[in-house]
């Protein structure tokens, strides 16, 4: 049981990390990426549908987006989409084909992304935090049950204690490669 607690703790924490991953590949850098346009929906046919569903995306060079519609009658809807995106990209159509240039962030801006990127990073660790408190509290209830002993008590706390350690290192070490990917021009 003690073990149980502790591989929860693991998986939460790495759960954790990855969405941290995932939340910072959403972030412009200057370079063009798909995932950027991975949160936008369309209007289709009276539902939303994610972009991906309703286009393909690819990437022409380092800081364009394709985005081909599978219908033609889609390309007006999901050029507005991309208008009401917070992307802050105004698209480009011709034809059939919609282009997202990337124009190269600003010094400013990249500061600004920076900090955003540090957010997340402090974000990521307070619920990595939240997920030792939780295993704690589990190990105590396990110890005021008098189910284990205080021995075992110390010997998990440490070993929690270690897991958030190691994690807390991993997420400084995501938010440093992406601040350096921002600042590099």
């Amino acid at each position: 049981m003690l073990n149980d607690i502790k591989n929860d703790a693991q998986t939460r924490m790495g759960k954790s990390i990855e969405s941290l991953k995932h939340d910072l590949t959403r972030i412009r850098t200057g370079r063009a990426s798909t995932a950027l346009v991975d949160g936008i929906k369309v209007a289709y046919y009276g539902s939303d549908m994610p972009l991906t569903q309703v286009a393909s995306v690819a990437l022409s060079d380092s800081r364009t987006i394709l985005i081909t519609p599978w219908e033609k009658t889609m390309v007006a809807p999901i050029e507005k989409a991309l208008m009401a995106s917070d992307l802050g990209i105004t698209p480009t159509t011709a034809g059939t084909v919609i282009r997202l240039n990337m124009p190269a962030l600003t010094e400013e801006r990249r500061k600004e992304l920076a900090k955003h990127v540090g957010h997340e990073g402090e974000n990521a660790k307070i619920a990595i935090r939240n997920v030792r408190r939780d295993a704690l509290q589990q190990v105590k209830d396990l110890l005021k049950e008098k189910l284990i002993t205080e021995d075992d008590d110390r010997r998990i706390d440490d070993d929690i204690q270690k897991l958030t350690d190691r994690a807390v290192k991993d997420v400084d070490a995501v938010v440093k490669a992406k601040e350096e990917e921002l600042m590099a021009l």
